[in-house]
């Protein structure tokens, strides 16, 4: 079986699903520092970066830009919260096939990495309970650009950096749950591989453009073309 060089995975949604952790602190922290609802749900789309959700949920809740300390303040009261709510939530859960796949294109010698809209220690909080840190070398977070085409770009530098040379975009597979992966994946130069393990079915995801498309984590990982 030919595989790709490098292979890239969202967080939520595409490896587990936090059973409402991420709202719950987000809700916490907004509520600690500011005494407010905000709900992020109502303030945010699937596939947006923790960057772009903290700014557009302040503005709903509080009717205004945060300042650089208050947005400091609120990564840090959020990520704080997000341990104790992931290590209680009692949705939380590996979805179907996370870790036989990421198992066997560990072992094929691919490189794993993270593609993710949430804060690298968020990312890192989610992906412990489930022992998932384990399986990847390197990504791409919401903490370094609050663009996921640009995130998805630093995972493949860092990929390119490790293998001391230029890795060819037609051999990077970057795999997500939503549109928005796919777009930044085919924004990046990369494959994109959407998995119809969240809010958006096949269909949907062949519609945004999904260079291959998996119902779940279950099915035969896709080989370069």
């Amino acid at each position: 079986m030919n595989h790709p060089t490098v292979a890239l995975f969202d967080v939520d949604g595409t490896l587990i699903t936090s059973g409402g952790a991420g709202a719950r602190a987000w809700a916490h922290a907004f509520d600690q520092l500011y005494g407010v609802p905000a709900d992020i749900d109502s303030h945010s789309e699937a596939g947006e970066t923790d960057p772009v959700v903290a700014r557009s949920t302040f503005r709903g809740a509080l009717g205004r830009e945060p300042s650089e300390p208050e947005l400091a303040r609120l990564f840090g009261a959020y990520l704080y919260r997000l341990s104790d709510e992931v290590a209680s939530s009692p949705g939380y859960r590996v979805l179907d096939g996370v870790v036989e796949c990421l198992t066997s294109l560990s072992v094929a010698g691919v490189l794993l990495g993270i593609t993710s809209g949430a804060m690298e220690g968020a990312a890192r909080v989610k992906l412990s309970r489930g022992d998932l840190n384990r399986f990847f070398v390197l990504g791409g977070y919401g903490s370094d650009s609050p663009d996921r085409t640009e995130l998805t770009k630093a995972a493949i530098a860092k990929a390119s950096m490790l293998h001391g040379h230029d890795v060819s975009a037609t051999h990077v597979f970057v795999v997500g749950d939503t549109p928005r992966d796919v777009q930044a994946a085919r924004a990046a130069g990369a494959v994109s591989v959407g998995v119809a393990s969240g809010r958006y079915s096949v269909d949907e995801l062949t519609a945004a453009g999904a260079d291959h498309v998996l119902a779940s984590l279950t099915d035969p990982f896709p080989e370069p073309r």
